[in-house]
Formats: C-alpha cells, sequence, structure tokens
C-alpha cells in the first residue's frame, strides 16, 4: 500500500510527462482522474488521450462509455486512435502534400499516399508533458502541452499545443484545444478521436443509437476519402441526420465505406460562435450526449474497421463498437481553397472547443 501512495504522490507532484520515479523504474506515461459527482473521466499523456468516462444511465447505474484498453501500454501500440488527441493536422490531406506561400511540403504518407491523422507519428503517437491537473474541486481539470518541432512529419514551423479537459457543470465535459505557431505559418487541425458507446463500452454495436447531426451538406469525397472540394446536400441520401435516426436505419447503403465516415459541414445559428453539432441518444440506457463545438465540420465515423479489437475487461470490439463525433477543420483544407484556411501563425493562434453535456432526457 506504502508504494501505490508514493506512486501516485509522484504523479501527482510531477510538473512533466516525464515523471520523477520514487522507484528504481521511472515512469513516464501517466494516468489521471477527474471526478464531479457521478462523472469520472480517465486521461493520460500519451496522445493526450482519454481512457474512460464513466456516467450513469437512467436508473443511476454507472457504465463507461468509452471504448478503449485495460492497460495503458496498449494504447502505445495502438492502429484505431482510441481516444485520442490527433494531429498536427487531423483527418486526410490528399498526396501527403500541399504548397503554402510558394513553397511545397512533402509530409509522410500512412495511409496508402494520403496522411491521416498526421502522419505515421502524429500527436496521438508522443507523451504530453502535464502542465497543470487538479483531481477534483468545482472544475476538476487537466492540461497538456507538446512542441512540435520545425519538419515533424513534414509540417513546418515549431508549435505549441495544448489539450484541456475540464469537468463543469452537472455531466459536462468541456475539451479545449490551442495551438501557438512558434515561427512559421502551418496548417493546424486538432481533433478528439473518442468511439463513443452510450450503451456501455461492453454493450455491442451502436447500430441501434439514434443520432442527429446538424449538418445539411457534406464534403464530397473519393474513393480514397479525399474531399473533391465540392458539396453536396444530405437530404434524402442515407448521410441526413437533420431529423434524429438510428444509425443502422440506412447503414447498409454505405457498403463502399462499410458504414459512416464523413464530414458534415455544420450549419448553426448566424452570429453564434458555438453551434449545437450532434446528439447522440441511446434508448435502452436512456443516456444522451449533446455536442457543442466552435468547429466547421464534423467527422462522423462508425468504426467501420474495427475487427477483434481486445478491448476493456476481454471484452472483443467488433465492427460498429463505437462512434466517433470528431469536430474538426475540414479534411484536406490545405489542398482546397474554397475551405475554410486552417493556415496558423504566430500572429493568429488556433483554438477549438468541445462542449460535451450528458443526461438521460431524451433530445427531442
Amino acid at each position: 500500500m506504502t508504494k501505490i501512495f508514493v506512486f501516485l504522490l509522484c504523479l501527482l507532484l510531477a510538473p512533466t510527462s516525464s515523471f520523477v520515479s520514487c522507484s528504481v523504474e521511472k515512469q513516464k506515461i501517466g494516468i489521471f482522474e477527474l471526478k464531479k459527482g457521478d462523472l469520472s473521466l480517465r486521461v493520460t499523456n500519451w496522445g493526450a488521450s482519454i481512457l474512460s468516462l464513466v456516467l450513469p444511465d437512467r436508473n443511476g447505474k454507472l457504465g463507461d462509455v468509452v471504448l478503449g484498453y485495460d492497460s495503458v501500454k496498449d494504447y502505445t501500440n495502438d492502429s484505431t486512435y482510441f481516444g485520442a488527441t490527433v494531429g498536427r493536422v487531423a483527418n486526410r490531406i490528399g498526396g501527403a502534400q500541399f504548397t503554402l506561400n510558394g513553397i511545397r511540403y512533402k509530409l509522410i504518407a500512412n495511409e496508402g499516399n494520403n496522411t491521416l491523422h498526421g502522419g505515421s507519428r502524429g500527436f496521438g503517437d508522443v507523451l504530453w508533458k502535464v502542465k497543470s491537473y487538479q483531481r477534483e474541486g468545482p472544475s476538476p481539470s487537466i492540461t497538456f502541452s507538446y512542441h512540435s518541432v520545425d519538419g515533424e512529419q513534414g509540417f513546418p514551423g515549431d508549435l505549441i499545443v495544448t489539450v484541456s479537459y475540464i469537468l463543469t457543470e452537472k455531466n459536462q465535459l468541456v475539451i479545449i484545444m490551442k495551438g501557438k505557431a512558434l515561427n512559421k505559418p502551418t496548417p493546424v487541425n486538432l481533433a478528439n478521436h473518442v468511439y463513443w458507446n452510450l450503451g456501455g463500452q461492453n454493450n455491442g454495436n451502436i447500430l441501434n443509437e439514434v443520432v442527429q447531426i446538424f449538418g445539411s451538406k457534406i464534403t464530397v469525397t473519393n474513393s480514397k476519402l479525399i474531399p473533391t472540394g465540392k458539396f453536396e446536400s444530405v437530404k434524402g441520401t442515407a448521410y441526413d441526420f437533420l431529423k434524429p435516426h438510428p444509425i443502422g436505419s440506412r447503414i447498409n447503403q454505405l457498403a463502399e465505406t462499410k458504414g459512416y465516415d464523413i464530414n458534415y459541414v455544420l450549419d448553426g445559428e448566424k452570429g453564434k460562435k458555438i453551434k449545437l453539432a450532434a446528439t447522440v441518444h441511446d434508448k435502452k440506457s436512456g443516456r444522451v450526449l449533446k455536442l457543442y463545438t466552435n468547429a466547421p465540420g464534423l467527422q462522423f465515423y462508425t468504426g467501420n474497421y474495427i475487427k477483434d479489437v481486445k478491448g476493456k475487461g476481454g471484452y472483443v470490439y467488433q465492427s460498429h463498437a463505437g462512434l466517433c463525433l470528431e469536430t474538426q477543420a475540414f479534411p484536406d483544407s490545405v489542398n482546397h481553397p474554397n475551405f475554410p484556411s486552417t493556415i496558423v501563425t504566430p500572429e493568429k493562434p488556433y483554438k477549438h472547443y468541445m462542449f460535451f453535456k450528458f443526461s438521460t432526457k431524451a433530445p427531442y
């Protein structure tokens, strides 16, 4: 018991991600918990990742609604991006290249000829520093930071990024992502890659969960999921979630991608920076998720290619075991001048807000 106490004390007092060990072996990767009422969040400084989120169902029974692993070590070999903060540029960049201010930058290709989620060693695959940590209190929070150096994965310029997780009001999680370019303009698009299953992480698939997405258009993609630069209305298609629908009601129309993996152009109210992006309702448990953001887009992904992944408690995840709601800039924005710019400069920092409100009150 004494050894456990000393180790936890080291985690709390350590100012960075390279924790000062109180034993012979150094502890570099930490696990941190935030707790407020019935809501508890566990995160790690590996990839600034979310490990679990426990909250009650309609009967008050607590359950973990985030897919993941039992051991934090498994996250260092993960290829699904479970819970990770992805970047420097989330989603895809076509041809693993772009031109900025007349300079052509060649990136690391890690999905065929394209770059996905920042390259072969993106922000979800590195150790972040712990800037601050408060486990409990009125607003439990933790802030991670990472210095991405000039040329990392091919991207220009030094960049300092931070990710903060905050528990605020009852059953509410706030995620704040910031980035500051130190010397050169560079594209930045960070996203949170949690796989949600509101019925519980070991509850099977999410096909019966009812989703509403407040985006009337999608960014059209080619067969490699790279945007063409065009937009299309979702009305009358399998992508239409303007009114609530079970995920599985039309998913069989998307045989090519085996499910949803598309960026929605969020509508929002004119003049308001923060908008409601999506709601998810699991009728069996009663749990409801409402997601608000300042980002222009939302990647809706239904875990199409998960297969035989051993998760928490030995539970084996299969296709559609969880869903991702990745608020973001549009994919491949650096190669489409008609998309909102993702270029960050020393004078123009990056800010991305997400507000997750959980309840057991039906959203419609």
